[in-house]
């Protein structure tokens, strides 16, 4: 059976808990949809649970395309998603993070924890170090991500960081947005 096409892939971190707020899983389940209605596959962390779980499912149920990792040692924890387009299992988290990036043309971040925030530090010091041109937004549901912006304009602010480290981010506060700056990222 073929693989369902795609005209570009699209990497996105999120939590693997759904959160407090039901913004964040409809955001979830909303940017899961829009990815396959646009043709673009879904690359994540292959986890079944959270917001990683409602993005694939809603972009499975859409027909989307799906690539999916997922380190050995959480493929219970997070339920591993086998049913999946690509399903890899890798050794370690670096190696999820390096085969996620290296198969995404660009990086968007939901809600999340830890987990998301090690992802987005790692793709976003690549970018500053000039390892990689990739767009890189954060979908900024109900306001979540605006205490990580403050932490990045101290950083700027107190010297540890140029001031051109805000350009590699883009601010999106609805999923409408997103496809939008998306479209001209992935097209132009």
């Amino acid at each position: 059976m073929p693989l369902p096409a795609f005209s570009a892939s699209v990497c996105v971190f999120c939590g693997s808990r759904p959160g407090l707020r039901p913004a964040y899983e409809a955001a979830a389940q909303e940017t899961g949809e829009m990815l396959a209605r646009r043709g673009w596959r879904l690359v994540y962390g292959a986890g079944d649970v959270g917001l990683m779980g409602t993005v694939a499912r809603a972009a499975q149920g859409m027909g989307g395309s799906s690539f999916g990792v997922i380190p050995r040692h959480l493929v219970d924890a997070e339920a591993g998603k086998t049913d999946l387009d690509t399903y890899v299992v890798t050794e370690t988290m670096h190696e999820r993070k390096k085969v996620m990036f290296m198969n995404a043309n660009a990086i968007v971040m939901l809600p999340g924890g830890a987990g998301s925030l090690d992802e987005f530090f790692e793709v976003l010091t690549w970018r500053q170090l000039g390892l990689h041109g990739k767009p890189i937004l954060l979908l900024d549901t109900e306001g979540y991500w605006q205490p990580l912006r403050q932490l990045i304009n101290h950083v700027i602010d107190e010297g540890f960081a140029d001031d051109s480290l805000k350009g590699f981010i883009r601010y999106v506060s609805s999923v409408k947005a997103l496809e939008k700056a998306l479209e001209d990222m992935l097209t132009a």
